[in-house]
């Protein structure tokens, strides 16, 4: 007599903690061990089907490691995959996700954002039957993956770009090989002064974030702030000024000033030279008229020869302050509301990095002007050498005590 009650209780006991394999083992060994009509016992106690339970005894009688041990099911068994029983579901796919170039350039998704399941929903709406889990295994496989943008078109390139980026190559090194200053220099993204959101996170009490403003308007009261910065390459060492007035040439031109007063003179006491690298544009572009008057104005003021060499435009990214100095002070005040010029001063000057950097900052206060022009007869009485090489970017203002005697 077969004890099906038995047979039932071990396999309800047992069936849900093992997979398919395991199970179709158990049914074929009780079915063996129940002998003469084991198979219809197992099959009526369990209810598994016959053919399920001669597999099991299949199975049982392969050799270790042969065919069907170690997987689940045979080959080709369990669910078809949908994009099997779609053919067209991967095709379909790929020109909504490209529609300008694989699709129709015209496609309702042309326009909106491309995301799981918005995807899924049209190509629910042209006949697949499909989910966004799917849809994001298929994207995963065509090598897709979520991209934000990267700016590194640069437009229209200067004809003689990379002749420029050599040039000032090797003025750099020539000067510092002589021992004199090389400062590079550049308006830092100006930033609107109050409790706004600033990107990035800081720790803080767990459920206590900083409150901030909704919206970014500017307060009137307190404005903006534009800093303007210097970055002395041999000394690993920054100035910036924080101004709230128009970020002019006037404005830029003090601020290397400042730099030259409280941090260059001391460290290059013997300095006769000063080479400056800034970009082709803003308020120290090469053709500002005024940029180059306040130039004269501090070459007269110190008795150093400031040299300039701009960088070919939209190339402002090879500029050593944005990745030695900015890239520094926008990481340390990361998730930092910018409330006051007061705060903004404190987190600049508190910028360091694993590298031995060192700034100094300072609020501006003087006006600035915009607007303000200089006329040819002004600057007619410029002591400024051309280089040969593009001398409109790459040029010298000496101080005019030094004007030779006609």
């Amino acid at each position: 007599m077969i004890d099906e009650a038995a047979i039932a209780t071990r396999y309800g006991a047992l069936s849900a903690a093992l997979d398919e394999h395991a199970r179709r083992l158990l049914l074929g060994a009780e079915a063996r061990a129940a002998g003469r009509g084991g198979q219809a016992a197992v099959a009526r106690a369990t209810g598994a089907s016959p053919a399920t339970i001669r597999r099991g005894l299949a199975e049982l009688d392969e050799p270790a490691g042969g065919p069907g041990r170690g997987r689940i099911r045979r080959p080709g068994g369990g669910r078809k995959r949908t994009v099997e029983l779609d053919p067209t579901l991967r095709a379909d796919l790929e020109a909504l996700i490209e529609p300008t170039s694989r699709g129709d350039p015209i496609s309702p998704l042309r326009w909106t954002t491309r995301s799981v399941r918005n995807l899924a929903a049209e190509l629910g709406r042209g006949g697949h039957r499909v989910s966004y889990r799917i849809v994001g295994e298929l994207l995963h496989e065509l090598g897709y993956s979520l991209q934000a943008n990267r700016t590194v078109l640069e437009g229209t390139a200067h004809p003689d770009r990379d002749a420029q980026f050599r040039h000032i190559s090797e003025a750099v090194q020539l000067q510092l090989s002589l021992g004199e200053p090389v400062i590079s220099v550049d308006t830092k993204k100006k930033e609107l002064v109050g409790p706004f959101r600033n990107g990035g996170k800081e720790l803080r009490p767990a459920g206590d974030p900083e409150r901030v403003l909704m919206h970014d308007f500017v307060i009137p009261e307190l404005g903006r702030a534009a800093p303007y910065g210097v970055y002395d390459l041999a000394g690993n060492a920054g100035w910036v000024s924080v101004g709230a007035d128009p970020d002019t040439a006037a404005f830029a031109v003090e601020t290397i000033r400042r730099w030259w007063t409280t941090m260059g003179r001391e460290r290059y006491p013997d300095a006769t030279r000063l080479l400056v690298t800034a970009d082709a544009g803003g308020s120290n572009g090469y053709r500002l008229r005024l940029w180059k008057w306040e130039l004269q104005k501090f070459a007269d003021e110190t008795g150093l020869a400031v040299s300039v060499c701009h960088f070919p435009p939209g190339t402002s990214k090879w500029n050593k302050i944005e990745h030695r100095l900015f890239s520094a002070i926008s990481a340390n005040w990361r998730g930092t509301p910018l409330v006051s010029h007061e705060v903004i001063v404190n987190l600049i000057a508190a910028t360091t990095t694993r590298t031995g950097l060192r700034v100094r900052s300072e609020l501006d206060t003087n006006g600035y002007p915009a607007g303000v022009s200089v006329s040819d007869a002004d600057m007619a009485t410029l002591y400024v050498e051309t280089d040969a090489f593009h001398g409109e970017r790459n040029y010298t203002l000496r101080p005019r005590l030094t004007l030779p005697v006609e």
